[in-house]
């Protein structure tokens, strides 16, 4: 299809150097990337996106079904990314993420950082929407009070013009704590796999 691209195979549990070349870092293509998503609804979430670009490199947030009738929607987020800027913004919150945060998530990101933890996450989503690359973590994904909450974790670029990463598409599979605190995000076994 055209604007995919070719990949250098990396190591299992891998994380792109974010200032290095990521062609030199990459785990695999998007194929790879869709046979190491354990978690089916992450996976149908993958396929959905795969599906909504169709020759294009990325689809757009309108080329995507309504999120709210999708059955994994409560474990869905997304952001908007401006390419000149670099600014992030809340976009989209299921209801699985939505219990740790309030109205100021939809605001920019550089403005919440304290508040969601949102120091480097943010860096490896800049780096899916303005590579473009698709991301995977699993793992420990998130830390409320001392207890660690593990799972896993995908994003995938958006672009309007199905070219220049504008947004991502994002999803977190896992089991709820039983209790409510401040959030502390975690990053381990990172991959990164050309689109």
């Amino acid at each position: 299809m055209p604007g995919r691209r070719t990949h250098t195979q990396h190591g299992e549990g891998s994380s792109a150097p974010l200032g290095l070349a990521v062609a030199d870092a990459l785990d695999g293509d998007f194929q790879t990337f869709l046979s190491r998503v354990q978690s089916p609804s992450l996976h149908a979430m993958a396929e959905l996106w795969d599906e909504a670009r169709g020759d294009r490199r990325m689809p757009s947030w309108a080329d995507l079904p309504v999120i709210g009738s999708l059955p994994y929607a409560k474990m869905l987020w997304g952001f908007g990314y401006d390419p000149v800027s670099g600014d992030l913004t809340g976009v989209l919150a299921g209801s699985k993420i939505g219990k740790w945060i309030d109205a100021k998530f939809y605001g920019q990101v550089k403005d919440q950082r304290a508040n969601y933890g949102l120091g480097a996450l943010e860096q490896r989503l800049i780096t899916c929407a303005a590579t473009p690359l698709a991301y995977r973590s699993k793992g420990r994904l998130f830390k409320v009070d001392s207890f660690v909450v593990t799972g896993e974790r995908i994003a995938l670029p958006m672009a309007a013009d199905g070219q220049t990463g504008d947004g991502i598409f994002g999803g977190s599979d896992y089991t709820a704590p039983p209790l409510l605190g401040p959030l502390e995000l975690l990053h381990e076994n990172c991959e990164w796999y050309a689109i």
